[in-house]
């Protein structure tokens, strides 16, 4: 039974970190094609719980890469990944994130999504914590060439992620620039419980927000640096599965969800002023798979809260 999380303090505001990119491939069958190392030159940083890098599972991998290319900038690089193709994403001749395509059956409803990645040191042992404590495995261990172990779970109440022990260690912490991922945050029937699921597979702080509607707002965090939040899924929420949500840096969140519009994408939820004090919006690509834009100024802090 997962214990209440093992709260550091409760805080009068919120302060996030920088999320960067890493690397890893989510679903494809074979594991003898090449992916790119998330770190080039190699790098010993490890960081325990930090998102590095996400997927795209969509039915159309080429609109797919117009919309992203288009919106944020991004190109592609076309990888065969066994039946499946499969693109990595890149900014600024980096790589920071994949797209594979997954037809949907006739007759069925599947909804595209990004499949969020976090590091780990070891792939197998934090597999066996996370299933002690109520996760099922969705696709077992594998390794990559270039890349490192992984393997794709759900935590106890359905949500869905991935953990990935890099064989070129973890990115630096920085603030990332604009297009990349910044972000993340779990959506749950139980946010408290969760963080605790979270905390003990990946030994995180836990931070309480105050909020001002009941609901659950914690702050996960490892190495003095914000990793992601773990929230109360919203009263009326067109999503209520629980569900991993990432953000990509973004200069003005409104024109940008004006630009999600006018390339048929959707809005989930509209531009707002989150709590760190910058413009948040939640959008999904014209597949429906939803994504986070959020503005974040280069004065904001990216320690953990104190």
């Amino acid at each position: 039974m997962i214990r209440p999380p093992r709260l550091r303090h409760s805080l009068p505001s919120i302060l996030i970190s920088a999320v960067i990119f890493g690397g890893c491939m989510s679903t494809a069958g074979a594991a003898s094609f090449e992916l790119p190392a998330l770190n080039t030159p190699p790098s010993t940083e490890h960081h325990a719980g930090k998102i590095v890098w996400a997927d795209l599972i969509t039915p159309d991998l080429a609109a797919a890469e117009k919309f992203y290319g288009t919106l944020f900038g991004w190109t592609f690089h076309r990888i065969r990944a066994g039946s499946s193709d499969y693109a990595v994403a890149m900014l600024d001749g980096r790589p920071i994130g994949g797209l594979m395509e997954k037809a949907i059956p006739v007759g069925e409803r599947h909804q595209s999504a990004w499949l969020t990645f976090m590091a780990v040191a070891d792939v197998d042992g934090s597999k066996r914590v996370a299933m002690a404590h109520g996760a099922k495995v969705l696709a077992g261990s594998r390794s990559y060439p270039m890349r490192g172990r992984q393997c794709v779970l759900s935590d106890p109440e359905g949500a869905i992620f991935a953990i990935l022990a890099s064989s070129s260690g973890d990115s630096p912490d920085y603030l990332p620039v604009t297009g990349e991922w910044i972000w993340s945050s779990l959506h749950a029937k139980d946010a408290g419980a969760e963080a605790a699921f979270y905390q003990e597979l990946f030994g995180y702080d836990v931070f309480e927000l105050p909020s001002d509607d009941d609901s659950e707002h914690l702050i996960l965090s490892t190495d003095n640096y914000a990793r992601a939040s773990a929230n109360s899924l919203a009263a009326g929420s067109t999503r209520r599965h629980p569900h991993w949500l990432n953000f990509v840096r973004v200069d003005n969140a409104a024109d940008m969800t004006a630009k999600v519009i006018a390339m048929g994408g959707h809005v989930l939820v509209e531009p707002r002023v989150d709590r760190h004090g910058g413009m948040v919006a939640v959008v999904a690509d014209p597949a429906g798979a939803p994504f986070g834009l959020m503005e974040w100024s280069e004065s904001d802090t990216k320690a953990e809260p104190k």
